[in-house]
């Protein structure tokens, strides 16, 4: 905590932050709610300064470790989000994806977390995976809507190198059909997808920050910092985290960079884009797209009616 406590306070100087100006924080990676609230005290309280009156504070939280008690704490503090990584109400799947919760464990700290006040409550689900079927897939939308939750993220399957599942990636299945099947199942019970993985009539200020590229500190091991046109990276390792804290390393980003993530950005969510930004070839691109009924416009604004799409697109459109 004293290596978080020391980056915090040369962040807040490096990056300018006033007073009441934060509009989000999310406590997230590894896993939060194995930490006792009392030990969060001292930075929220360092924080509490620069949060804006509304400010949006989220948690992530794992069911098996998010006890009644700790859930409270947390409101305690402040924290007005929760976000529990659900993965499946399915014991195989959850057994098969490692996962250490039970179904009932991740029913219960969701109504836990209902009773104790919060209002804004989010589970993840986990598609493509070989242990998958529709009527499994379904029974976890089903599930997930009796629970009181106003925001859903639903992630697929990704094997990524260092993980358990790198030497089995038969565990993954990439399928397109039952992935756009999938969103629309979660749509169809009333809750609209926002951005390529996440759904509701509540959308997160904190994620919506990434994709309207606002700035944002990175504190702890391995976190990101972006200021204008700069990434800020810490250490990874914790223990060399500790001995030196503060970023380690930066990265100027080249505007051709910057376009095309503002770009990728935009058409991943119903944040969009501005037209301003493209060059006369680029719009030109954009034009065909809109008369193929690829892309809409409005108000000086491009958006994209298929986020499934938004890689294909943007490559198109800055190529």
């Amino acid at each position: 905590m004293q290596a978080i406590m020391i980056q915090t306070k040369e962040e807040l100087k490096r990056f300018n932050v006033k007073e009441k100006s934060l509009q989000s924080l999310f406590i997230g990676g590894g896993t939060p709610s194995c930490i006792e609230p009392k030990a969060y005290k001292p930075f929220m309280d360092l924080l509490r300064p620069y949060f804006k009156d509304n400010i949006e504070i989220t948690s992530e939280a794992n069911p098996n470790s998010a006890t009644y008690d700790w859930i409270e704490g947390m409101f305690a503090l402040g924290v007005n989000r929760l976000s529990f990584g659900v993965q499946s109400f399915d014991s195989q799947k959850l057994h098969a994806l490692n996962r250490n919760h039970t179904p009932s464990q991740a029913k219960e700290a969701i109504q836990n977390a209902h009773k104790i006040g919060f209002k804004n409550i989010s589970l993840d689900l986990i598609y493509g995976s070989s242990f998958d079927s529709e009527v499994l897939l379904l029974k976890d939308i089903e599930t997930a809507f009796t629970l009181p939750i106003n925001h859903l993220s639903a992630y697929s399957l990704t094997i990524e190198e260092g993980t358990k599942f790198f030497d089995t990636p038969e565990v993954s299945n990439d399928d397109e059909k039952r992935a756009f099947w999938f969103v629309k199942e979660i749509e169809k019970r009333g809750l609209p997808s926002y951005e390529i993985s996440n759904f509701g009539h509540y959308q997160s200020v904190h994620n919506r920050g990434y994709w309207e590229y606002k700035d944002y500190l990175g504190i702890g091991a391995g976190a990101v910092g972006f200021l204008k046109t700069q990434r800020f990276y810490t250490l990874k390792d914790v223990e060399a985290y500790i001995k030196a804290p503060l970023y380690h390393d930066s990265e100027q980003l080249k505007k051709e960079d910057i376009l095309h993530e503002k770009i990728l950005l935009g058409l991943r969510s119903n944040v969009g884009f501005e037209k301003d930004i493209l060059s006369d070839v680029a719009q030109t691109k954009a034009q065909h797209l809109i008369e193929a009924d690829k892309l809409h416009y409005h108000d000086k604004r491009y958006y994209n009616p298929n986020y499934f799409l938004a890689d294909e697109l943007a490559l198109y459109i800055t190529s």
